[in-house]
């Protein structure tokens, strides 16, 4: 959010909620019909979708200024790292139960705010670090010793934490130069070239069923439209606001996955979720301060 932008923060939080709640029902969207279709088509799913979406509702308006940009290296890598965190998510879905796979999911924002010291040269605060080890007890709760979770599932999601940090980092990068709708598009566009070279050498399934097209649509357009709420919850309310929402997932991976799979976490998982939900509360919080004393959002 520039300082020009109009503050409406209340406006910004149900925006991101909203957002919050779209991606928390396209996971389970993903995890249902990764019982029934190869990962890699629904992926594809994802972002042809997404793209349709796209190009019906901006390019009329902004035609070619979507495709104009200064890091055109910078944007396919960046769209390529998230192609990654998807394809390895939805083939965790698969193995794992939503709730505790959302959870693992979570320790995202705390490698990036560890990883954006070196290489963004962020300073990494004493917070960061606290968050980033309580981040880790939380995993070791859900993820622990005997528990029936798959192991390559947990090591799915680790890969697709690994690969969307990345895809944050270069989203930083990004930000200072480019269009928010345009990296927005390149990330459907490189998703939908990308999936579409796989899905043309393995085949596409032979046979869909007609009750399951609506959810695939669904795919795309909430992944489409949850992130379009996204970047207009950040222009009426800063991140220090809108963070500690995005939290809420949590909540709703919980009840979606014990509502359409009868999947409950366990006291020690449910722990563990608590845990990583606090460290990265925490670490909210304390970005949040030196800003606020500093009066306002240096950007």
């Amino acid at each position: 959010m520039t300082p020009s932008s109009p503050a409406h923060p209340l406006r910004g939080v149900l925006l991101m909620t909203l957002a919050v709640v779209l991606f928390a029902t396209l996971d389970a969207t993903a995890k249902y019909l990764a019982q029934r279709y190869p990962v890699p088509f629904l992926v594809w799913s994802r972002y042809t979708v997404h793209f349709a979406v796209m190009l019906a509702v901006l390019g009329p308006s902004m035609r070619g200024r979507l495709l104009r940009t200064r890091r055109l290296l910078v944007q396919v890598l960046r769209a390529l790292a998230l192609v990654a965190t998807t394809l390895a998510f939805f083939s965790a879905l698969f193995r794992l139960p939503l709730a505790e796979a959302t959870a693992l999911m979570f320790l995202t924002p705390l490698v990036v705010t560890v990883l954006a010291g070196p290489i963004l040269g962020e300073k990494v605060t004493p917070a960061r670090w606290a968050g980033m080890a309580a981040g880790f007890a939380g995993v070791l709760l859900i993820a622990r010793p005997g528990t029936s979770l798959s192991p390559l599932g947990v090591a799915l999601v680790l890969g697709a934490v690994a690969s969307l940090a990345a895809y944050h980092l270069l989203t930083r990068v990004l930000s200072g130069t480019e269009n928010s709708f345009t990296t927005l598009f390149y990330t459907a566009l490189i998703g939908t070239l990308a999936m579409t070279a796989v899905e043309l050498v393995q085949g596409f399934p032979a046979h869909l069923a007609l009750a399951d097209v609506p959810a695939i649509l669904y795919l795309g357009a909430s992944g489409g439209v949850g992130h379009f709420l996204l970047i207009r919850a950040f222009h009426h309310a800063p991140a220090s606001t809108l963070m500690p929402f995005t939290f809420t997932q949590l909540v709703w991976a919980t009840l979606f996955g014990w509502v359409a799979f009868g999947q409950l976490p366990d006291l020690p998982a449910a722990a563990g979720m608590l845990v990583i939900g606090a460290g990265g509360a925490w670490v909210a919080f304390n970005e949040r301060a030196p800003k606020s004393r500093a009066g306002g959002d240096p950007h």
